[in-house]
């Protein structure tokens, strides 16, 4: 049997992992090689943050170089020329601004989290945009998506808005970056569930919205780039030091959407959360863009054949970033693994709890003015107190959104699955499925991310037939189910209540509630 891989791209918040994939046995698929690189992030002013796209490349580059030497080592039947299809997926709303025809960057990404349109924002809320932009996008008006970062460059970078209203310039996310990179300039294209993060693509018409673009005062369409399909050939390999000329790029998702498909929810109610810098709960709706009545987004999951998949979006836009604030703010631990043995030997809430607000508020409140704490300090609290408060934070952030998700259903969800660094954490995932009420369903792989990815760039290719044929890779590794006695109902209910009085003052602080 002639040996077949797949390359799959994770390009991430803080780092760039690629997988080698093995899929000689469609069902039966394995990952023989990974490597991931970081890169720096950049801070200009408080609340901005920035990310150096030649940076990004060349964290993609080497991370699939290394990865390939992973693989060569661990399968000498491995070569680069057997590589079937690239996958790529990546941080969603981060703006690219680049030359129009050579793709060159002509400004630091500005990534999802920078709060530098705030302002922007405020303006077309106080303006009452925010309906036609609910109904067209199924986003809410917030600094986190892409489109008000153009307003804001538009308003506040001379050459780069004279640039952009000559033709000169063009955006795109960094999934647009990466495809152009790859194919040498041949390719200038982003993906549905990509554009759909944008606030200037309608998602019922599956294209860029004349009305929007007024509103955020972009000059045309023209700067934006070709939407295709989730799995659809978005241009192939040419001129990479690493790989060979002709790959196809088959399968791109944002980072959400592939996690949801490395999942397998593909029915309507199935839903997964992604730990990772954020943790995001995404539960797949179906063929209909259905509005959320409790906080949520609505946004393309994938399209394929033309035919659109719409979710709902709960985001807490920290989780995994929490920790790493422990680690690297307040030095109370030196690595990320020790918060389990540190957490379970004390409790935290409902004494002490921290609000996770650190870039403002997500789901289901869109606070971006909100701001971190602790609460419930005495002389007695401990730094295990602390890790354990800030494990339950990003917790009760997601049993928040897994409520709005069941009411937005109109059903409780059967199982949760998870994935991203932080599920890995087992007091952390019994944790979520108390509070949450739900159970948790972890998989053997929680590279899901990229293996979503993968799977679709498989999908593009014909090595799998239909969304179901991907359903029978899919492995769980262990389900947590919630604590079910009267005594903890009533302990569940207690740290849920005070979870609300400790938001509630952290909005009150920021003079929002």
């Amino acid at each position: 049997m002639a040996r077949q891989f797949i390359l799959a791209i994770d390009q991430g918040t803080t780092g760039s992992t690629v997988l080698v994939v093995d899929v000689t046995v469609p069902d039966a698929t394995s990952i023989i090689g990974r490597h991931t690189i970081e890169f720096s992030q950049y801070y200009p002013q408080t609340g901005w943050v920035e990310h150096d796209l030649e940076g990004i490349w060349s964290s993609v580059s080497e991370a699939a170089t290394q990865a390939m030497a992973h693989a060569s080592v661990s399968d000498p039947g491995f070569s680069p020329d057997r590589i079937i299809a690239l996958g790529l997926t990546n941080q969603r709303e981060t703006l690219c601004v680049l030359e129009r025809g050579t793709y060159r960057p002509l400004h630091r990404g500005i990534v999802w989290q920078c709060k530098r349109s705030a302002d922007i924002v405020a303006r077309l809320r106080a303006e009452g945009y925010e309906q036609l932009v609910r109904e067209r996008t199924g986003l809410v008006l917030d600094p986190y998506f892409s489109g008000t970062k153009i307003t804001w460059l538009l308003e506040n970078r001379p050459e780069i808005a004279a640039k952009l209203r000559q033709g000169q310039a063009v955006v795109g996310t960094i999934d647009t970056f990466l495809i152009a990179r790859l194919t040498a300039g041949r390719s200038f294209v982003t993906e549905a569930s990509n554009a759909s993060r944008t606030l200037a693509f309608n998602i019922h018409t599956g294209s860029w919205d004349p009305d929007l673009l007024r509103l955020l005062a972009i000059p045309n369409a023209d700067i934006f780039p070709q939407v295709a399909d989730s799995a659809g050939e978005f241009g192939r390999t040419k001129g990479l030091s690493f790989l060979p000329d002709g790959i196809p790029i088959c399968g791109v998702l944002g980072d959400q959407q592939a996690a949801l498909a490395g999942q397998t929810c593909f029915s309507p109610g199935e839903a997964k959360c992604t730990y990772g810098t954020g943790a995001f709960l995404l539960a797949t709706q179906g063929s209909k863009a259905l509005a959320s009545r409790a906080g949520l987004l609505t946004t393309v999951a994938w399209s394929l054949g033309g035919k659109r998949t719409y979710a709902f979006e709960g985001s807490a836009f920290i989780a995994g970033a929490a920790v790493q604030f422990l680690r690297d703010q307040l030095n109370l631990i030196h690595h990320a693994s020790e918060t389990e043995s540190l957490a379970a030997s004390t409790t935290a809430a409902p004494e002490v709890y921290f609000v996770p607000a650190l870039a403002g508020l997500g789901a289901p409140y869109w606070d971006a003015k909100a701001q971190g704490a602790f609460f419930g300090l005495t002389r007695g609290t401990t730094r295990s107190q602390l890790i354990r408060a800030v494990l339950e934070g990003i917790t009760l952030q997601v049993a928040e959104l897994t409520v709005a998700v069941q009411q937005d259903l109109g059903a409780p969800l059967q199982v949760l699955r998870v994935d991203g660094g932080a599920a890995s954490n087992s007091l952390l995932m019994q944790m979520q499925a108390d509070y949450g009420g739900v159970r948790v369903d972890r998989p053997a792989n929680l590279e899901t991310t990229a293996f979503g990815a993968a799977l679709f760039a498989g999908l593009g290719v014909g090595l799998y037939a239909d969304l179901e044929h991907l359903r029978r890779v899919r492995r769980t590794e262990r389900i947590f189910s919630p604590a079910s006695s009267a005594e903890d109902g009533v302990r569940v209910a207690a740290h849920l209540a005070g979870w609300h009085r400790a938001i509630r003052a952290v909005q009150v602080f920021a003079g929002t509630a």
